[in-house]
């Protein structure tokens, strides 16, 4: 799993690589961020969830960020550095990282940390959420990476854990989802979303799907039966259902 992580985020540095300091002011895909942005970002979160595995190191509780406020100021401040500093942010925090994880005791992964969004979930869980991180950000760059270059393990991981993880929503947090089922035609994985009977249902390949509700995609190569327009999905990633 680490060694997935380390080739994540060198594609990452690679294609950080290939732009210049003026495309690093240019727009991301996320609305208000540059692409300066999701690389400080990026790297912030690195050492985020260093944090986390520190403390399930030493058992002293370490916060994933101090607060909301310093995390995003954090990215603020680091968001117009040229292209050579974002880039060599992104490397050297992703290897700390990396060191971390790659020496951390076996004891410690069943060690109990908490997201900054508030939930508890055993510090081998870290490597997971950093996959999504590094994964979906890549394609915010808006950069030439999307979800047909994403690994095949990293969709087979992210579908499964999306379907379960939108099932086990609340209803009226489901959004435009709740009423439908999301089916991933080639994987044989389904989400069924308060449907009745006959009730719509939205399909098509598992990188499709996952790009959809990830918001890494407008839907291309997901259809709607009954026709119709797709569903906005609600927020991504969501607490997770399942470890």
């Amino acid at each position: 799993m680490i060694d997935r992580l380390d080739a994540g985020a060198a594609r990452v540095v690679a294609t950080l690589s290939g732009l210049g300091d003026q495309d690093m002011r240019a727009p991301s895909a996320l609305p208000g961020w540059s692409r300066g942005h999701v690389a400080t970002h990026v790297a912030r979160n690195a050492d985020s969830l260093w944090n986390l595995l520190e403390w399930a190191r030493t058992g002293v509780e370490v916060p994933q960020y101090p607060s909301v406020d310093a995390r995003n100021a954090d990215v603020e401040a680091g968001a117009g550095r040229d292209r050579d500093a974002l880039v060599e942010d992104v490397r050297a925090t992703a290897a700390r990282l990396s060191e971390q994880a790659r020496t951390l005791p076996d004891a410690a992964w069943d060690a109990t940390v908490k997201a900054m969004a508030g939930f508890a979930h055993p510090a081998w869980y870290t490597l997971y959420r950093r996959w999504n991180e590094v994964e979906a950000h890549h394609v915010d760059l808006a950069a030439g990476y999307g979800p047909a270059d994403w690994p095949e393990p990293y969709v087979r991981w992210a579908l499964g854990a999306t379907l379960a993880d939108v099932a086990a929503l609340p209803p009226k947090l489901r959004g435009e989802l709740e009423g439908h089922r999301i089916t991933a035609t080639d994987y044989g994985e389904s989400a069924d979303l308060g449907r009745p009977p006959g009730g719509p249902e939205a399909s098509g390949s598992g990188r499709a799907v996952l790009g959809w509700l990830s918001g890494r995609s407008d839907g291309a190569g997901v259809s709607l039966r009954p026709d119709g327009p797709l569903p906005v999905p609600p927020p991504w990633p969501h607490e997770p259902a399942r470890f």
